[in-house]
């Protein structure tokens, strides 16, 4: 009898999501049956949706389809009205940026960007974080969180490992410098057996990127890059080493750990956290840093599309600042928590301050970069499309001059996603080798020699349908085609303006409080919950509530957007967690310690920006005529 029911207490754990995707609905389904109406018809389609998203009972992508046949079944809106939502503007947007970023990585332009900052920062421990921090921040700017985690990490990771292997040569009885000041036959076998090469297979960074999106934060990952190095002879550069150092006492060898002395493993700790913190932190800027930026921009402009405030420039304008601030303060955060006050010592830019190991670790770096060699044609024309797409982007309709659009006679035909489809169109086309005869040479991409075909071809393009499929993340699009059927829903129904007058009662709040507790309770659920998902739930919530109380929209908006980001304090918070989990170098403890700071200088930062510059620049000091109109006609 015990056997038995063992085993069928381990059959119902192993099915509990086939459980919970049969259950929820069948539990729910008194809520349209015994209050036949439209707003309840559309609440039962908008909690089973939610509890799919929140328990991830189902992939993301999947739930985001239970709308396209709830809707129709209930008589909420029409099939053909259904699937009209699951393609906007901003799709064709990120399709624009997809295209970019697979030149970006096809091409290694992130490796040179990357290695080229970490080269003007230094070796130095603190140096050192912060310049792979500000290279993370820039490069996340354009590509997906995940993909630029899983594109720093490993020339990140091989840093440490040379620093690493330093150490255990140091720690070598016979590891004592030679007199030409190569490292002797025990510190080069020692080295050999811990070395890690920086170029990792391209099969495992294809897997990185397919899990494309902090963006699909929250969505399960197996990262795998931690395990796909090739290993180096180990052999150093037989270089003179001149250093002369102050006498110190030894550290302590730890003689059962990886590490040769714990502060080798603070700053690989360090290091780790700061690239995925980084890469939260870059996708804020722009409103296609990450998918949440996009979800707000489709689903406020056709919510107010009167609106019109919304756009590249303006988001630019004024996440740019919370960016930087969050930056520095982060920085010395985890400088504070893992490698102490002393700055003096672990930011010193001096040559004369460096250590052996910080030398050799700046060597190291820089051979990376000349195994990159010369810069070439295709990041030339890479490197001309993204400033283009950027120029054209500001430009567009800057606000305080008329922008490119105003040489047109109709207005509001171009958009963003104009600019974006357009260039990453040309891609397609222009050849990746120079059009000339002379000099003719290209350097090929690594890891697509199963391409042999598009590398005879002398009119092969700079990007190919793969390099774009594969980086494509069609499962965020579906998600975000989801999120805008639920709020056409909301719209039809009048569900929205039903919890709107639920939420009267808090109209004696001030709006900074209002927008606080909608920061914080964000902040919480997307520790558990994924980004895109939990932000689709509560942008019509908090659009209601600001029309109720009589609130500018934008005031809880924009820092709730932003503050569903901060995902920070567990490995499943966001896909770039998980990749640095990966690794190893830092356990749960580190990452909630850590994250728990990270998320409340979010917190504070977003709400000095709103309460500050935020005001002028979307003047949220009164409640706009745009969303008057919408408060008066009741719609959605």
């Amino acid at each position: 009898m015990e056997t038995f029911r063992m085993d069928l207490i381990r059959k119902l754990r192993t099915a509990r999501k086939l459980i919970l995707v049969i259950m929820i609905p069948l539990s729910l389904l008194p809520l349209p049956l015994i209050y036949p109406s439209s707003e309840s018809s559309c609440a039962y389609v908008l909690i089973v949706t939610a509890v799919y998203w929140v328990s991830e009972a189902v992939p993301l992508g999947a739930a985001a389809l239970v709308p396209a046949f709830l809707y129709p079944l209930f008589g909420v809106l029409k099939s053909s009205e259904v699937a009209a939502e699951y393609c906007k503007d901003t799709t064709l947007l990120l399709m624009g940026v997809i295209c970019l970023a697979a030149s970006i990585e096809k091409w290694n332009l992130h490796k040179r960007i990357a290695l080229r900052m970490v080269m003007i920062a230094g070796a130095k421990p603190g140096m050192l974080v912060l310049g792979f921090m500000c290279c993370t921040v820039f490069l996340s700017m354009w590509l997906s969180n995940t993909s630029t985690t899983a594109m720093v990490m490993p020339i990140a990771e091989a840093v440490l490992q040379q620093l690493v292997i330093t150490g255990i040569a140091d720690a070598g009885e016979d590891s004592e410098e030679t007199g030409d000041g190569s490292l002797s036959t025990y510190g080069k076998d020692k080295a050999s057996k811990n070395q890690l090469e920086l170029e990792s297979k391209k099969d495992c960074v294809k897997s990185e990127l397919n899990t494309f999106s902090e963006e699909q934060n929250g969505l399960p990952v197996t990262p795998r890059l931690g395990a796909h190095f090739k290993h180096s002879n180990g052999h150093l550069p037989e270089t003179q080493i001149s250093v002369t150092e102050p006498p110190q006492e030894k550290p302590k060898i730890r003689r059962n750990s990886m590490y040769p002395t714990k502060r080798d493993h603070m700053i690989c700790k360090c290091l780790s956290l700061s690239i995925t913190y980084a890469a939260t932190i870059g996708g804020l800027i722009t409103i296609t840093g990450t998918s949440t930026n996009l979800i707000f921009a489709e689903q406020f402009n056709n919510r107010y599309p009167e609106a019109k405030v919304i756009n590249f420039g303006t988001w630019f304008i004024f996440s740019l600042p919370i960016a930087l601030i969050m930056l520095v303060l982060t920085w010395l955060w985890l400088h504070i928590l893992f490698l102490g006050c002393n700055f003096r010592e672990t930011c010193s830019l001096s040559k004369e301050r460096k250590t052996r190991r910080e030398i050799i670790s700046e060597r190291r770096i820089h051979e990376e970069y000349q195994k990159l060699g010369p810069i070439s044609y295709p990041e030339v024309m890479t490197g001309v499309f993204f400033v283009l797409m950027t120029l054209l982007w500001f430009t567009r309709e800057p606000g305080f001059v008329p922008g490119w659009t105003s040489l047109f006679e109709k207005k509001g035909y171009r958009t963003d996603a104009t600019v974006s489809v357009l260039l990453g169109f040309l891609l397609f086309l222009i050849p990746a080798k120079k059009p000339w005869p002379f000099n003719s040479e290209v350097k090929e991409p690594s890891g697509d020699e199963d391409d042999e075909d598009e590398e005879e071809d002398p009119l092969a393009p700079m990007i190919t349908w793969k390099d774009f499929q594969r980086l494509m993340p069609w499962e965020i699009v579906i998600l975000v085609g989801g999120g805008y059927a639920l709020a056409a829903g909301c719209k039809v129904s009048g569900l929205s303006m039903w919890i709107g007058r639920q939420l009267e009662p808090m109209s004696g709040l001030p709006p900074w409080a209002v927008t606080l507790l909608a920061c914080l309770l964000v902040s919480v659920v997307t520790e558990f919950a994924s980004n895109p998902a939990t932000l689709t739930v509560f942008l019509p919530i908090l659009s209601a509530l600001s029309e109720t109380l009589q609130i500018n929209p934008l005031h809880t908006l924009i820092p709730t957007t932003m503050c569903v980001s901060f995902g920070v304090m567990l490995p499943v918070g966001n896909p770039p967690n998980a990749i640095v989990f990966s690794y190893g170098h830092v356990q749960i403890r580190d990452m909630v310690k850590a994250g728990f700071g990270v998320n409340l200088i979010g917190v504070l930062v977003v709400m000095l920006a709103i309460m500050t510059w935020g005001v002028p620049l979307f003047q949220l000091n009164e409640f706009p005529i745009w969303a008057v109109m919408r408060n008066t006609t009741g719609s959605f």
